[in-house]
């Protein structure tokens, strides 16, 4: 009986032995192509933690603002205002924003004004945005530029301001191959080290920092 019971775990062995070699490649092919990406989300990652408490003043905007005189008649709308921008202003991307808020009554130092209706026009990539403001009656149309620097770039990156859809498919693929590393690293551990009780202590451990810096936050 009890060679019988050695025998099972001799034939048990080799499976088990190939199924950690095989969670080991995959792990360790996954993590080769997550890589390059997951090192240009972290720096970004680390610029966008610090950009309001522990400023770090890396990413910066650089910002100019010129007033552009309307042709005549003006666009009769914001979407003609747009598409005359984009031809105007040489804008290969389309708008990412388009914004009519209609005329209204506002209150201003206790009295009763009419807003003219205000128009917004966006364009977003990552080296730039380009942002339009038009209120009705005017003969100019205000427009505010930002250009990004290097970590800014990357920065704009890491939120997906002004990406494509094959930039955002590709994030996602870094998304998923992190939760897919977090599984199979859990695995390997609890198959290759054993041992639960320090694997649950050091997820607990992590779990209840992220629990107590969130609460003190708010």
């Amino acid at each position: 009986m009890i060679q019988a019971q050695d025998l099972n775990i001799t034939m048990r062995q080799p499976k088990r032995i190939h199924w950690l070699k095989w969670l080991r490649r995959t792990h360790a092919w996954v993590g080769l192509w997550g890589a390059a990406l997951g090192l240009l989300f972290g720096i970004s990652g680390f610029l966008l933690n610090h950009r309001a408490v522990m400023k770090i003043p890396a990413a910066q905007m650089e910002t100019s603002q010129i007033e552009l005189a309307l042709p005549v008649p003006a666009p009769e709308n914001a979407k003609a205002l747009a598409a005359w921008l984009q031809a105007q202003l040489k804008i290969e991307q389309e708008p990412g924003r388009i914004v009519a808020e209609p005329e209204k009554q506002v209150i201003w130092a206790g009295q009763k004004h009419q807003q003219p209706a205000l128009w917004r026009v966006d364009f977003h990539t990552p080296q730039r945005s380009i942002s339009a403001e038009y209120w009705s009656g005017n003969a100019y149309v205000s427009i505010k530029r930002q250009d990004a620097n290097a970590f800014a770039f990357l920065t704009r990156l890491h939120k997906g301001v002004g990406v494509g859809v094959g930039w955002i498919l590709l994030a996602d693929t870094l998304a998923g191959g992190l939760v897919f590393l977090s599984l199979t690293g859990l695995l390997l551990w609890t198959k290759l080290h054993g041992s639960r009780l320090t694997m649950a202590g050091l997820g607990l451990t992590s779990l209840g920092l992220a629990v107590f810096f969130t609460l003190s936050s708010l």
